[in-house]
């Protein structure tokens, strides 16, 4: 595999930065925004895992803390889908700016409370997102509004020990009026720390991601 240039970036929205982990392997087929769940950060080792599986496809990803330190540490902020969303959506008209990558077709990749923001801002812009994958997320915290607007070919991949999570999300997949697909990973639970299963998740996303990432 042909090695990825590798950029720390700092993104501005409102009065902080988004730092984020820009890489590209070349000449790659799309980029992937990662949208973390609350407690979690780039620097998440299951993330940074599904990041290499993409880019071993061709794929390049942004990998950011959509909160600051400080942010994380209030349990409301955590939940706060409107700020989160908001901030991916910032995100992702720097990605539209930038020389590197204004030329991508965009993918979310949402873990958790992420994936509610990657829903939202996917309904926000219609077309011009290609494709979504949430990780053991929380799709219902989209709300149905958000839901029911997404274009986007959306996977849901959720734990098969993870019954609460499932319920949930089979009512959001209920939903959802684009391509779509929930996939249950068996022997999971939440966090996908089981041998193997996180390897599954970071194979389906690759998969539905070189399908619809296309301009």
């Amino acid at each position: 595999m042909k090695p990825t240039h590798a950029q720390l970036v700092h993104i501005p929205v409102d009065d902080v930065h988004i730092e984020g982990m820009l890489e590209l392997p070349p000449g790659p087929l799309g980029i992937v925004l990662f949208a973390h769940g609350s407690g979690s950060s780039r620097h998440s080792p299951r993330n940074n895992y599904v990041a290499r599986v993409l880019h071993e496809k061709g794929i390049g990803t942004l990998l950011m803390d959509l909160l600051t330190v400080a942010e994380d540490l209030d349990y409301q902020t955590r939940f706060d889908i409107a700020l989160l969303t908001h901030r991916l959506l910032v995100a992702t008209r720097w990605v539209r700016l930038e020389a590197a990558t204004r030329q991508l077709p965009i993918g979310y990749f949402g873990a958790s409370t992420g994936a509610a923001a990657a829903l939202q801002a996917a309904a926000a812009l219609g077309d011009n997102i290609q494709a979504v994958v949430s990780r053991g997320g929380r799709p219902d915290l989209a709300g149905n509004q958000s839901l029911e607007q997404v274009k986007s070919p959306t996977l849901l991949l959720v734990g098969g020990r993870d019954e609460d999570v499932i319920e949930l999300n089979r009512e959001a997949y209920a939903r959802l009026p684009c391509t779509k697909e929930l996939s249950i990973v068996p022997g999971a639970t939440h966090l996908f720390e089981e041998a193997g299963t996180l390897e599954e998740v970071a194979r389906q996303a690759a998969v539905w991601f070189n399908q619809y990432l296309k301009n």
